[in-house]
């Protein structure tokens, strides 16, 4: 990103999507540790979503 490649924006859109399901899949079971791995995968692909507008 820091370089302006052109294809940050793409990759930071991946990583979103890729931790959007991963937080989803965590999500599906009640165990404390994967809903806590579920909120952390969430708030991953916010800043990821954040990184890949402002590239």
């Amino acid at each position: 990103m820091s370089l302006g490649s052109g294809f940050s924006a793409h990759l930071c859109r991946v990583c979103a999507d890729i931790c959007k399901a991963c937080g989803d899949e965590c999500a599906k079971h009640d165990m404390e540790h994967c809903q806590a791995c579920a909120e952390a995968c969430r708030k991953c692909a916010g800043a990821c979503e954040q990184m890949a507008t402002a590239a």
